[in-house]
């Protein structure tokens, strides 16, 4: 038994027309369907559905990294205000740590495993063991 991939991200958000609007216009998801408590949307490789509710977003560092190109990035980083990132980038790659409306931490980067594998074997991370 394996894995195969990620089949969908959900997300409980407390005002569908403005979490649409963010993930779509915002983030250029495509919107496929909406009903009354949700909606769904894609962007390649990815399903999102964002559920109506009472979000919880975590307070931890857990958080929902999308690819991106680093023209998105950077045009997006122009646009943002200070109070919707909740991080500076401190790895490899480019990265932009956002909020969206419901304060659900997300990424966008420009990287890969690889290239963050071969970052670290020039700069590892504190105790790390390759396994």
């Amino acid at each position: 038994m394996s894995i195969q991939g990620v089949n969908h991200i959900t997300l409980t958000v407390s005002n569908l027309d403005r979490a649409l609007h963010f993930y779509c216009q915002v983030l250029g998801f495509k919107a496929e369907v909406k009903w009354a408590k949700g909606a769904y949307l894609s962007a390649p490789n990815v399903w999102l559905c964002l559920n109506l509710g009472e979000p919880q977003p975590a307070q931890d560092y857990s958080h929902i990294a999308f690819s991106a190109s680093i023209t998105t990035i950077d045009k997006l980083k122009q646009q943002l205000s200070p109070d919707q990132l909740w991080q500076d980038n401190r790895s490899e790659g480019a990265s932009l740590y956002l909020l969206d409306p419901d304060g659900h931490k997300l990424e966008l980067h420009h990287s890969s495993l690889s290239s963050r594998l071969a970052a670290l074997s020039i700069k590892p991370y504190q105790d790390l063991e390759w396994l």
